[in-house]
């Protein structure tokens, strides 16, 4: 038997929520009814009440709901119930969740979930569900089941949705996850179209080294997913090759994976090697979306869709900048490798982004910045080099060796 956390606004949706837990009972699970509202009292009784959501997440309910800010009183319960599963996850007492909701309800429920792990099962049933859903999954492995009508009441639609909701949440938490000996480590690997012959070349040398490489493509979603997938605790080893979201962040590119990139590996403190991949080009879409104010700048059509411009030696030593004061907080072994013959393909002389002035800016500042201890090494190669490749996968695993070394 599984405990399922049965998270709601109960004051204005314990009905559907109750009929939800009634049913969870059926399939001979228990649920743990757990309370969100902020409106007015419990239509149905809470096994964890809503001051004790707000206890575990530090907030004074009371003052809140004086504001009658609905948006500050979401916000806040978010957090709190975030705050809250991670602990009843962490330990044990419960092995699934299944939330329903409207735009308010959804905004809780699925800020709860993103905060539990990959893996764990996790269901939202929401009005919300039919749209551009990003935000709300996030990185997370979140299923997302669209109400069709409003999550107010129940009639012959509702009854159906969340019959089948129940459905998947039990046979997500009755799955058993096969485990073997035979599973490998981790490493997960940054990669852009301009560096695949650099990943491909060096995920031979750590397959046959024993380990399993996960790639992720370097478009925003992707660095996020992998930086989630880091900080879960799944991975050996990052293979961050390709760190060009950092360009679009820096100058508004539309492939930014935000301001936490690169932070996942020291907060894990996993052994990573770090390389300046993509850091000479921004990415916009065709080229009538570019902005007027980047007009005079180099430009490389990559696709009809994808517009790439070349970085300037100004923001190429701010992103040297950048990177190093991530790179510095990592505590397990890393080393940076410059391939300073081109860090992608089109960056390499006699191509349309060769800029040995840019290049200089970021590969002098990135090196100057770096903390005592962190190893650099200049390679006079260019990224795709079969043989930087395998030097990047070499020095990956003499840097977990050191690290399993030291404990």
């Amino acid at each position: 038997m599984a405990t399922i956390a049965v998270l709601g606004t109960l004051d204005s949706k314990g009905t559907e929520h109750g009929f939800v837990a009634d049913l969870i009972r059926q399939r001979g699970h228990a649920p743990l009814l757990i309370d969100v509202g902020t409106l007015g009292p419990t239509q149905i009784p809470a096994d964890i009440s809503r001051d004790e959501v707000a206890t575990a997440g530090g907030i004074d309910l009371p003052p809140t709901l004086s504001r009658q800010d609905r948006g500050e009183c979401v916000a806040a319960m978010a957090d709190a119930a975030a705050a809250l599963l991670l602990k009843l996850s962490d330990q044990g007492r419960i092995q699934g969740v299944i939330s329903l909701g409207g735009s308010g309800g959804t905004a809780i429920g699925t800020a709860t979930m993103r905060a539990l792990p990959i893996g764990f099962p996790k269901v939202m049933v929401s009005t919300m569900a039919s749209g551009n859903i990003a935000h709300y999954v996030g990185t997370k492995d979140i299923v997302m089941i669209p109400s069709v009508v409003d999550v107010s009441g129940l009639n012959r639609v509702s009854r159906i949705i969340f019959s089948r909701a129940v459905g998947a949440i039990c046979g997500m938490v009755e799955t058993e996850i096969a485990s073997s000996s035979a599973d490998r480590p981790l490493i997960v690997a940054s990669m852009f179209g301009n560096t695949t012959d650099c990943i491909n070349a060096a995920i031979p040398v750590l397959e046959e080294a024993g380990y399993e490489v996960l790639v992720f493509h370097a478009t925003g979603a992707g660095g996020k997913a992998m930086e989630a997938l880091i900080e879960s605790g799944m991975v050996a080893g990052v293979l961050d090759i390709t760190t060009t979201e950092w360009a679009d962040e820096l100058v508004g590119g539309v492939l930014s994976a935000g301001p936490q990139r690169l932070e996942a590996a020291g907060k894990a403190g996993v052994p990573a090697i770090v390389v300046p991949g993509c850091l000479d080009m921004v990415n916009f879409g065709g080229p009538e979306t570019i902005p007027d104010k980047f007009a005079q700048r180099n430009f490389y059509i990559h696709n009809p869709q994808v517009t790439l411009m070349r970085t300037s030696p100004q923001e190429c030593r701010e992103l040297g900048r950048l990177l190093a004061g991530k790179i510095n907080q990592y505590s397990a072994p890393v080393s940076v490798l410059i391939p300073q013959k081109a860090i992608s393909v089109i960056s390499a002389a006699g191509g349309p982004f060769h800029d040995a002035e840019a290049d200089e800016a970021l590969f002098s500042t990135l090196a100057d910045s770096l903390r005592d201890g962190i190893e650099v090494r200049w390679e006079d190669r260019e990224i795709n080099d079969p043989s930087f490749a395998k030097l990047c996968a070499r020095t990956l695993m003499e840097n977990i060796r050191v690290d399993a070394d030291s404990k």
